[in-house]
């Protein structure tokens, strides 16, 4: 199971987007899924910053396995789980 979380409606909402974020990662949780997707956008890069640093938190980063980048796509990012 793959769950996706596209940012472009939220870009410039601070509080919105670590809310969506937190929202992503306890569904991702309660389901079982194994992977998230989030699409920051390709955009300057900021929100994909932002993305980066909040799941770079000592809190966050307890709750998954890894990040992964895409390399075709510089404005998607992969999360995978293991439950």
């Amino acid at each position: 199971m793959r769950l996706k979380l596209d940012l472009h409606d939220i870009f410039n909402k601070g509080r919105d987007i670590d809310r969506a974020l937190a929202d992503i990662m306890d569904e991702a949780e309660r389901t079982g899924a194994k992977t998230v997707e989030i699409i920051p956008g390709k955009g300057s890069g900021q929100l994909k910053k932002r993305v980066l640093r909040f799941l770079d938190r000592k809190d966050v980063k307890a709750r998954y396995h890894r990040v992964e980048k895409d390399s075709k796509n510089f404005g998607r990012l992969f999360i995978h789980f293991r439950h």
